[in-house]
């Protein structure tokens, strides 16, 4: 994974030494289960124990192995009994490769779930603070990019928010899905080994037993797994954009903060770009792009092949490294992000009153015209404002069909503002939980 991109925690996770240490620990609580059964000496088990727990597995040791036998696990089988010397015969006793690197990737992505689950925890609770910070700081709402009636600015954190919430319950299932154990030996039936070596070893590393794994655990889960973290990356992008199209110069609602000594443009001293928000729009394109491969994954020939074992070496430390780091970039942009309500206020007044057309269109209705009727009269002093030919509410007032059914009064008390922000607080309750 490129390093600009990678964060330690994670990335330890998919290191060389962790996925041995991983593959360690599935051969010795596999071996010990079987001494249990009585099926290897006790002795034997406990040994494997002695001289694998604190023993540093020397990677290039395994990749010179592996160079000449041209099979990771039997590379690493190999210099496993280097380690713990003749009773290691009795390592691998009824498995299968695939038993060791399928539950190996369970356990990783598992771990990977629960720095992500934090990673999403830190962010919804920026959110939040945001949020309830700017609860009634108003705002105008765009549909099509374009003005349509006032919000507030904590009612669109609010809404990432319980989009982000959404994410995590999906990851919460996706982790689930995933964290299964294959112990099963050759095309799953356990012919060579006793399937409670697998609950056993699956109890031991916090997964649960494969029903059925054929010689590998079924890759829908995985799908499913990655089409999670494509949906998460998708609403990394969702909210990335809108702070993108904010921070416009012609909008400049909210912006990116800006350090000290920062430098936006190699030409122009006065840029200031949203380079942040931008770069999680691209890195959420690369998250979405591991799904496909991972779906193409299910379809493996008969009880296995390993075409699905070189992508998976590629999308899993990728996909989990770099949503790991858009998360907590993200998080950093909502936790610092510039907020200018002034100019929010400036934009709201922006089209003279006609984000107030709504409700003049009702009370129209209300006080007896047809909706085709009282649409036209709307729309006929609406389009002179969109040309910068008076102001609505003048213009309103002058109508004698409008003012044959409203009077001013009535005019000027839709026009109020508060109006549209009176359920923020039911808004807020549903999100949070208190408004």
């Amino acid at each position: 994974m490129v390093p600009r991109y990678s964060r330690p925690e994670m990335t330890a996770l998919w290191s060389p030494e962790t996925k041995f240490r991983i593959w360690f620990e599935i051969e010795a609580h596999a071996t010990s289960a079987l001494a249990e059964l009585g099926v290897v000496p006790k002795e034997a088990a406990a040994e494997i124990w002695e001289k694998g727990a604190n023993a540093t597995f020397d990677v290039a040791r395994i990749d010179e192995i592996e160079r000449e036998t041209k099979h990771d696990v039997i590379a690493f089988l190999t210099h496993l009994a280097e380690i713990v010397g003749p009773q290691a015969r009795f390592v691998h006793q009824g498995m299968t490769s695939s038993d060791v690197l399928d539950t190996t990737f369970s356990v990783q992505l598992a771990r990977a779930s629960d720095i992500l689950l934090g990673d999403l925890d830190a962010l919804l609770a920026a959110l939040e603070r945001r949020a309830r910070e700017h609860k009634l700081t108003p705002t105008i709402g765009r549909s099509h990019g374009i003005h349509a009636e006032p919000t507030t600015f904590g009612v669109k954190l609010a809404q990432a928010h319980a989009e982000f919430a959404r994410c995590r319950a999906r990851l919460v299932a996706a982790r689930a899905e995933i964290a299964t154990c294959a112990i099963s030996g050759a095309v799953g039936t356990f012919a060579n080994i006793d399937p409670r070596v697998e609950e056993y070893v699956a109890e031991k590393l916090g997964l649960v037993a494969e029903p059925v794994s054929t010689q590998v655990i079924p890759r829908d889960r995985h799908a499913m797994f990655f089409a999670t973290l494509a949906v998460i990356a998708s609403s990394v992008e969702r909210l990335a954009t809108e702070i993108r199209h904010l921070q416009r110069t012609e909008v400049l609602e909210a912006e990116e903060y800006f350090s000290e000594g920062q430098k936006g443009s190699s030409a122009m001293p006065h840029k200031r770009n949203p380079v942040l928000t931008e770069n999680l729009t691209g890195l959420a394109r690369m998250v979405r792009a591991y799904c496909l491969p991972a779906m193409e994954n299910v379809a493996l020939w008969h009880e296995r092949d390993i075409s699905h074992s070189s992508v998976e070496r590629m999308i899993g430390p990728d996909a989990t490294i770099t949503l790991d780091f858009a998360l907590a970039r993200l998080t950093g942009v909502v936790d610092k992000l510039l907020v200018y309500p002034a100019r929010m206020q400036a934009n709201l007044d922006r089209l003279g009153g006609l984000i107030h057309s709504q409700r003049v269109l009702l009370a129209l209705t209300q006080k007896g015209a047809s909706r085709e009727d009282a649409y036209a009269l709307v729309q006929r002093n609406a389009m002179p404002v969109w040309r910068g030919e008076g102001d609505f509410l003048d213009l309103l007032k002058r109508d004698p069909d409008v003012t044959a059914k409203l009077s001013d009064a009535e005019l000027e008390a839709l026009f109020d503002l508060g109006y549209h922000l009176k359920h923020v607080d039911t808004i807020f309750a549903r999100v949070f939980g208190t408004s």
